[in-house]
This record gives C-alpha cells, structure tokens and sequence, in this order.
C-alpha cells in the first residue's frame, strides 16, 4: 500500500537554524523536497573510507577490537592510508624489478658500470640472433663481433662500432643495474610488501571503528544536504518537504513543543516531488529485497503491486527454471544460508518460496535435473499433470497435445495478468469518478478475444472467429470514445481527446496481441532449459568405466550452466512480463522517488 503524503513547510529563525536542523533529524520523518547536494568534502572522505574498508576486507582478523577515540582512529587511518599507498607503489616496482631480472638472467650478473667504462676504449653493441643470422653475419665484411655465450636458445654477439646496415637481430640495451642489484631491490620490496601486509591485517581487526566513522560522515553529509536545502531570506530559514499522513500528530506535537511556524496540506498528486512510501505487510515484504535489486519505485499516483508482482514472479520462476530437482538444490542452499544467519529475513522468506514453486513445477511435469529415468519412479510419476508432462509418452498423451496444454497455460496466465491490470483501473477510476473506466472495459474485452485470436494462431484451437473479431472491434471502439476522459474534462472534451487518439488506439491493441503473445516465453525458455540438461545428461551417460568421473564432471558442469542461465532468463522474461506488460496495462511508468526521510543514519547504507 502506498501510504498517503502531506506537504509540510517548516520555518523558524536563523539564528536557530541549528537547532531546526537537529530537531528534525531527531524527529526523523521529513523528506526534504528538491533536496540539495552535500558538501564535496564529507563525499570525498566518505569514498576515501569505502575503498579502505573495501581494501581491509580481504585481511581476515581473527577477532575484531573494541570501537577507537577519535585521535586513535586518526592515527590508524593515517597509517592505513599510508601502507595501502606504499602497497601499491611497491608493487609496481616489484613488477618492473621482476621482469627486468627475468630479461637480465640469462645473460647472467655483470656490471654495467665496468662495461660502460669499455665503451670508451671499445664501443660495442650487443645483439640476440638465431644461427642462421649469425652465420650472415660473419661473411658480411667490415663488420668485428665477439661471439657470446648462448642466451638461451639464441646467439649472442657482441658487435664492435656501429654497423653501417641495421641487423637483423634484437639489441640488447644495457641495464642500468646488474642483476645482483636488481635482485637485492626485489627482495628489499618484498620485505617492504610484508611490513604493509602486517600494518593492514592489524587494521583489519578495527574494522568496526571504520563502520561508526563512516557512518558519522555519511550523517555528517546528509546534515550538510539538509542545511544547504533551506530556504533563507530576512533572518528567517525554512524547508519544505513532505510526511507519511500517519505521522502528522507526531509531527505537529514537535512542531508546537519546538516553536516552529509551519504549515501543512494534503500533497498534490500531480506534483513529481512527492516521494512514495510502501506500507509492506509480511507477505508482500518478500518481495521488497528484489524490488531494492531492481531499483525500481512506483510514483506516488501509482499503484502498489507488492503482492501481484511477489505472485506472478514466483509462477514465472518456477516456469522457466522448471526442474524439481533445481528447486531442491535452491532449497538446500537457502537452508544454508538460513542457518548461517542464524535468522529469517525477507530474502531468506523469497528463496524459499521460490524454491517450493519450482520443485511444485517440475513436479506437475516430472522433470527432476533433466533425466527420463525420474518416470519410472512410481512416487515421482504419480505426481504428475499427464497433460503437461515433459515425458507424454509414460501417460498415453502425445508430444503435441503435452505442449500445447502448456502453451495455452501460459497464455492463460497472460490473459489473467493483463485483464487483472484492467480490473485495477477499472476500480480506481470508478471510485476516482472518472468516465475513462469505461475504456478499461474495452481494454478488458479486446484482450479477453485477443487471447482466443493467440490460441487460434498458435495452436490452432477451435474458435468463433466472428465472434472474436466483434469484441475486438467492440473493445476498440470503447477505448477511442472512452480513453480521452477525465474527472478535469468535460464529456464533449473526453470524447475529442479519444477521437484524436484513435490512431494510438489502434497501434495499442496490436501491441496488446503482442502481449498475451509474449507469455509464450515462458513454455519457450522451460523447454530450452530441459533441451540443455538432457543434452548434458547424454553427453555424460557416453562416459562409463574408468571414465565415470568425466561424465560426473560434465553432468555437474552442464547442470551448474543450465542454472545460472535459468538465473538470467528470470531476470530477462520474468521480471520482464510484470514490469512490462503488466505494469504497462496498468500504465505505471515506475518514476517515483523514494521517501528517504532527513535522519541520523544507525548503520552503514
């Protein structure tokens, strides 16, 4: 339920804009509206303190220490700071240091200085060529060489003067260190890495003092936001902003003891500054961890669809990953990580419920991790749907009959979705006295025929074509006459506005066939996902004997796939179909704000 806002604006005196500022942080219910930008500098150190702790969580310290003072948590983060920049820096260097050992060590440990002071006597060059060069190199006249010995599996040469003709050949710049000293800077980098390495892991154990300065900066930056939001003009401050409806006797009883002028009204739902509250109750929570994922909020004149949404995206679930047998390892994780935990929390709450509508899924179809052989179970095949069985031929249905049953589901699941959509803005414009009510009917009518129309086309069920044209038609007809009006129009003015859209109309319903259309995504990707399992299982059931550990391999490789594919299908078709289709018969846009309140922040966002 999307909760009722008031519009609020709190004023007082300038002089006690502190104490606004502090009051309404303690009150903690006031969404600041055209909310400002903090100040640069508490962002800047909030990132700095981020990439730290982001850095300190790869040390694991065995117990944490208790929260430091201020000047030791200086002091610490300094020398963290510090460490972390020298890690890095010593890195690079012992990168560069390794490789010019590596291209230093064949040629073996000399001096550079000492051949640098022959250069003045004899100047040479120094070359890396294959034999048959080498042997070029010899009938070429004028030229002197001392032969080296071998680097590796190349000749080396050392050539006296500068040859008149490039060689074919790699020169071997001189180094400005010898490998021995090369060597020592390396290893005197690796003692240095080890002296950061114990800085970090002693850090590490404070990583809770990091958590309460990082959440003071964080309070510190929204004070900032708050206090560069207010309005200021002849000694007077101000704000404006809004407050859940359910609050407006806490917030008066705060207005009336702290002294401030104020003012308050029902908010404008046509305003776009207007954050949205959800009211979850314990059923429609579960969905709000994959609403937080998503991003998505819907504005505050729109709907609340929680419940429709968490109902649908777990059928969709189930559908698409379709394996039982999935659905049990899901299962079995969310175990884990629930007594991991120790607790149950939303997210906990939705994969179990995922979990049970894929095993429940696979079930009715029998298909546990892809294998035929499930059939034969007699416990396993007695809970079966014949008509929607991937395995038709263990209950006398034909492959086509089994298919088609499953298609005309999902397309049913589609015609229910959508005309559900129709049935919500039917009801709020009835209540809303608003006339277009009657162009959500048509809406309803023509997608009820399209529905047939899809069953027609697709698996060629029986249908009175007449007759669906005709709803069609009549369903058209109602959304061009019906869909300009408004409680703001009159009827002359509505029906103008419907005629002049009759064309967008028109352009709609074929959009709407395309929407019952797209529920075929559903049987489509289940069918892919058991295509792929068989196909591993195949593979695997090639590999007997000694070799039966290769098939296990490739079955729990394959399986491991097929999964994580099932995973990203969800999110393409699953989420898709509500936030789409269904969301778009309901003609949400999904632009809401989300109501964040001005309030001391209790632990790290």
């Amino acid at each position: 339920m999307i909760e009722k806002m008031k519009a609020v604006c709190i004023a007082s005196q300038s002089s006690h804009k502190d104490e606004l500022l502090t009051d309404l942080r303690d009150l903690g219910i006031l969404h600041i509206a055209e909310k400002s930008a903090a100040d640069p500098r508490f962002l800047e150190e909030f990132s700095a303190l981020f990439r730290v702790m982001q850095e300190l969580k790869e040390y694991k310290a065995k117990e944490e220490e208790g929260v430091l003072s201020e000047e030791e948590f200086d002091r610490l983060y300094a020398e963290t700071s510090a460490a972390l920049a020298k890690k890095a820096e010593l890195r690079e260097k012992l990168t560069g240091l390794l490789l010019e050992e590596e291209r230093l060590g064949p040629w073996g440990n000399f001096d550079p200085q000492e051949v640098k002071e022959l250069f003045d006597t004899v100047p040479l060059r120094f070359y890396l060529m294959d034999k048959k060069e080498l042997s070029a190199l010899s009938q070429k006249e004028g030229i002197r060489y001392i032969r080296l010995r071998p680097v590796g599996k190349s000749e080396a040469v050392a050539v006296v003067g500068h040859p008149e003709e490039p060689l074919r050949a790699f020169e071997f710049p001189l180094p400005q260190k010898g490998l021995a000293q090369v060597q020592r800077e390396a290893a005197e980098c690796r003692k240095g890495l080890e002296e950061c390495e114990r800085t970090l892991k002693e850090a590490a154990g404070h990583l809770e003092s990091f958590r309460q300065r990082l959440l003071k900066v964080q309070n510190a930056a929204e004070y900032s936001s708050a206090d560069a939001s207010l309005g200021r003009d002849s000694g007077i401050v101000w704000v404006t902003g809004f407050i859940p409806q359910t609050e407006t006797e806490k917030f008066s009883a705060a207005a009336q003891s702290h002294g401030w002028a104020w003012m308050i009204d029902d908010a404008d739902e046509n305003d776009a500054d207007v954050p949205t509250k959800i009211r979850y109750n314990k059923v429609t929570a579960l969905i709000r961890p994959l609403f937080a994922i998503l991003g998505t909020v819907p504005g505050y004149k729109e709907y609340d669809i929680s419940f429709w949404f968490l109902a649908f995206f777990a059928l969709f679930f189930a559908m698409i990953i379709g394996d039982a047998g999935y659905g049990a390892l899901f299962l079995i994780g969310t175990i884990i990580l629930n007594v991991r935990m120790k607790k149950l929390t939303n997210v906990t709450l939705l994969l179990y419920l995922l979990s049970a509508t894929t095993i429940v899924w696979g079930a009715l179809t029998g298909t546990w991790f892809g294998l035929e052989g499930a059939m034969k179970v007699p416990f396993l095949k007695a809970l079966v749907i014949p008509g929607f069985a991937n395995y038709p031929e263990y209950f006398d249905v034909s492959s086509t009959a089994a298919q088609n049953n499953v298609m005309k589901f999902c397309f049913s699941i589609g015609v229910i979705q959508l005309a559900l959509a129709c049935v919500m803005n039917i009801r709020r414009k009835i209540c809303g006295k608003d006339l277009g009510w009657i162009a959500d009917v048509g809406w309803l009518l023509s997608i009820c025929a399209l529905y047939f129309m899809v069953l027609f086309l697709v698996i060629g069920e029986s249908v009175n074509l007449a007759a669906v044209a005709c709803a069609i038609g009549a369903g058209f007809l109602l959304v061009v006459l019906f869909g300009g009006m408004s409680p703001d129009k009159s009827f002359a003015q509505g029906l103008k506005a419907g005629l002049g859209n009759a064309f967008t109309a028109f352009l709609n319903t074929i959009s709407a066939f395309g929407n019952v259309m797209s529920y075929i995504r559903l049987f489509a990707v289940g069918m892919a996902s058991l295509a792929i399992a068989q196909s591993f299982n195949g593979m695997a059931a090639g590999f007997g004997g000694p070799l039966v550990i290769v098939g296990i391999a490739i079955m729990v490789i394959g399986h491991a796939l097929n999964i994580v594919m099932g995973f990203l299908s969800v999110v393409v078709h699953g989420v898709r179909l509500n936030l789409l289709e269904f969301s778009g018969q309901l003609g949400m846009e999904w632009s809401g704000i989300a109501y964040e309140p001005f309030r001391e922040i209790k632990k790290e966002k």
